[in-house]
């Protein structure tokens, strides 16, 4: 019986392992906001890292977090380090790209829990009145990364976080009219009135 469940135990590790193997080498989770506002005012909360703490769904896993800032003082060349307790964990990011009001690319390294480097973009473009955000992550997924989405919902994870960014600034406001989760991820619990639309379809009605 013993040698049964330990051939039962080792075939299961085998196929996990095996289907690790097949998933591809790179990852891209992504979600679209759509805020009543120019692209101009939103790029500038995205553009300059002493705005996060005002928008961003991460800044709440530890308010109590140590930021560093450094390099320039928005833009290209800025630099935000961070550390925090083990939901936020350690890790840096520097913008690479800055491009006045529709383009952000961000080089993201992850330190700890685990260590990861990645890129970040924000896409912005105007519809009429509103401007729809693209919020994306993209890198290498390494055969250890491969076996933990074996387990995980990266997607599901991360772009449930992404559809609550950009929150609500403390100053400025803004109508947030939909969040597209249609790749599986949900807005998480916000402080904003929140109404059901069609499938997949948000409204964050900011007060």
């Amino acid at each position: 019986m013993f040698k049964s469940i330990v051939l039962l135990a080792l075939a299961a590790i085998a196929a996990v392992l095996i289907y690790a193997a097949s998933k591809p080498d790179t990852f891209r989770v992504e979600r679209t906001v759509s805020i009543k506002a120019p692209p101009e005012k939103i790029f500038a909360l995205l553009n300059d890292y002493h705005n996060w703490p005002s928008w961003s769904p991460y800044e709440r896993l530890d308010p109590a977090m140590t930021r560093t800032y450094s390099g320039a003082a928005s833009g290209k060349g800025s630099i935000y380090a961070w550390e925090g307790n083990s939901n936020i964990g350690k890790g840096r990011m520097e913008i690479l790209e800055s491009t006045t009001p529709s383009k952000l690319g961000i080089k993201l390294d992850f330190l700890k829990p685990f260590e990861a480097h990645n890129i970040a973009d924000f896409t912005l473009e105007p519809r009429g009145d509103h401007t729809d955000v693209a919020w994306a992550m993209h890198g290498p997924l390494p055969y250890t990364a491969k076996v933990m989405h074996t387990f995980i919902n990266m997607d599901k994870m991360v772009g449930g976080q992404f559809a609550e960014g950009p929150r609500k600034p403390q100053s400025g406001g803004g109508e947030v009219k939909h969040v597209d989760c249609a790749q599986g991820g949900r807005p998480g619990r916000s402080k904003f009135r929140l109404a059901r639309q069609p499938p997949h379809i948000f409204v964050w009605r900011i007060s």
